[in-house]
């Protein structure tokens, strides 16, 4: 386990719920609570106090979470998920402001580790838009 970015933060509130989140979203829903640290978010200066336990504070973070087998495990099969629901929306299944967290997610990791799962899956939900914000957060041109 990488302790420079204390990844085990998620891997601990994944533990007790991940089976429960990852059934629910295969339903084509998502449960508010779970969305910080199933579908972790680049660190901003507007972070609510709630969420910021589970901020991602850089790109190499993104990145070490998605090398970690049981985080990038666990998010892909979040993503495989999401292919498996033809004809939803993220607002359909998320909700408005949870589909804006996803795509802050989505945009991160997409940044953090060039994966077609990544890209295709943020092709179909945010027609393969990045998230403004989040890649201002980067230091990124979008």
């Amino acid at each position: 386990m990488n302790n420079e970015y204390n990844l085990q933060r998620f891997v601990e509130a994944q533990n007790a719920v991940y089976d429960d989140a990852i059934a629910i979203l295969r339903r084509g829903m998502m449960c508010s609570p779970y969305m910080d640290f199933i579908f972790p978010r680049l660190r901003t200066s507007t972070a609510d106090p709630a969420t910021e336990r589970f901020a991602v504070g850089s790109i190499d973070e993104a990145s070490a979470y998605l090398a970690l087998p049981v985080l990038g495990g666990r998010y892909r099969e979040c993503l495989r998920a999401l292919q498996h629901l033809p004809g939803l929306s993220a607002n359909t299944v998320f909700g408005d402001i949870d589909a804006r967290k996803l795509h802050a997610s989505m945009t991160l990791f997409c940044e953090a580790g060039d994966e077609f799962l990544l890209e295709t899956v943020l092709e179909a939900w945010f027609d393969s838009l990045l998230e403004p914000d989040t890649m201002k957060g980067l230091g990124r041109t979008y």
